[in-house]
């Protein structure tokens, strides 16, 4: 009675929450990210005005661009004219001025600068309009049939126009293609030559688990949002478009979320982290007293994730992590050192898919400071009743490093606890495996 009950509160919020139905610019789904399973939809194929969801696009295709080594994150970009000539909100720059991808990036997540989004549009195509066809091209890959671009920033143009169907899907798509630079969608405040712009995208702060994405608004358009909140092994992706004004448009949002997170907690339990005691005899749905079966991945060569610090510029404020692919592994380096002293690990938890414990080691990284730097990745996979799952840990530490690297990430509320070497652990599962 008391879930029926919760349920009827939570429907008579979102019906509260609604816009009225005769608001033509209004659409909204909510979306299970790892299987695109659609829980919430209304008005979710209605081509509407993107406005700065727009950058959604852009920076994937920054992102992938770096994936790719055609961009560096402190490589220095020229201001053109026409991007110096964009209209507000932007950071200011001047023609000829040279600005870093990554302090770009960050104007376009937080300031959502307009500017910004040119210069990284032309540095990645001949024109704007030229990168604005390769948005769209992209788009259709990922499977938005129904969105084409006109320009990198959400400016207004009749044609440029999405859906929020194909709004959760790019903003799925950004989740997991590049796990090692979503992290910079939770930025809260980007500072840029003496000024402090601080990120739209308000449930970054008030809604539990939200880490992303991005809003917009042009007058065409009202107040959008895609938005990403993750509560245990679960991550949502939302969308609102035409929002009466952003207040409202983020309190529906959260009432969505919420009902989104009721249905699939039913469907999807959540996985909770492996507890303290006696890690190495406790899986996903084994009791205390039975070992899992541990598999061992192939050691043949693969790219390692690594975690490395970024390089530092000195527009920025922030002193952040990036998980790179390092050199290819050699089978030896997996063997414990003797001594035990640098083969500590830290384990943040047990996850039913590799990508959610990729994530949140990434995420880990993200937040945890200068003590994860150099430190490896290990995705450990175990069999329990048949069904696999993966431990997300993090290598490389002496005793006291490991211990300390736990309390930094408990203060952040993350679950950690720490390995040590006589565990033994399995060889590494390479971010690219098959296994």
């Amino acid at each position: 009675m008391s879930h029926l009950v919760g349920g009827l509160l939570l429907l008579l919020t979102v019906m509260v929450t609604l816009p009225d139905a005769a608001h033509a610019r209004y659409a909204a789904i909510v979306m299970d990210s790892r299987t695109g399973e659609v829980l919430y939809a209304r008005n979710a194929d209605d081509r509407l005005y993107p406005a700065s969801l727009t950058k959604i696009m852009t920076l994937y295709m920054t992102f992938d661009a770096l994936k790719r080594g055609k961009l560096r994150l402190d490589q220095k970009l020229p201001v053109s004219a026409r991007a110096a000539g964009q209209t507000p909100t932007k950071l200011g720059l001047k023609k000829g001025d040279r600005i870093t991808v990554q302090d770009a990036m960050f104007g376009l997540i937080t300031k959502s600068a307009n500017d910004a989004a040119t210069v990284l549009a032309e540095s990645m195509a001949e024109s704007e309009a030229a990168f604005a066809r390769d948005m769209t091209e992209k788009a259709k890959r990922l499977g938005m049939r129904r969105t084409s671009f006109r320009n990198a920033s959400g400016l207004p143009n009749r044609g440029q126009k999405s859906t929020a169907r194909d709004m959760a899907i790019l903003g799925a798509a950004l989740i997991h293609d590049f796990p090692q630079y979503y992290h910079f969608l939770s930025l809260e405040e980007f500072d840029y030559k003496g000024k402090a712009f601080k990120n739209h995208n308000n449930l970054l702060k008030k809604y539990k688990g939200a880490d992303g994405i991005k809003t917009g608004y042009i007058r065409a358009s009202g107040f959008n949002l895609v938005a990403s909140a993750k509560r245990g092994s679960n991550r949502l992706v939302g969308v609102v478009f035409g929002g009466r004004s952003a207040k409202s448009r983020d309190i529906h949002m959260a009432a969505l979320l919420d009902k989104g997170f009721s249905q699939i907690e039913q469907i999807h339990p959540s996985v909770v982290p492996l507890p303290l005691d006696r890690p190495q005899q406790i899986a996903l749905g084994t009791s205390h007293s039975q070992p899992a079966e541990i598999k061992v991945a192939s050691a043949a060569p693969a790219p390692l994730p690594v975690v490395k610090e970024l390089a530092a510029t000195s527009s920025s404020p922030v002193r952040s992590v990036d998980v790179v692919k390092g050199a290819r592994a050699d089978p030896s380096a997996y063997k414990m050192d003797q001594t035990g002293k640098t083969d500590w690990a830290i384990q943040i938890g047990a996850y039913s898919l590799m990508t959610t414990a990729r994530d949140q080691v990434y995420k880990a990284a993200a937040q945890a400071g200068s003590i994860l730097v150099g430190r490896r990745v290990n995705i450990e996979k175990a069999i329990s009743d048949g069904k696999p799952f993966y431990r997300a840990q993090l290598t490389g530490f002496e005793e006291a490093e490991a211990r300390e690297a736990c309390s930094n990430l408990a203060e952040r509320r993350f679950s950690c606890f720490v390995v040590a070497p006589d565990l033994r652990l399995p060889n590494y599962i390479a971010q690219n495996s098959n296994s």
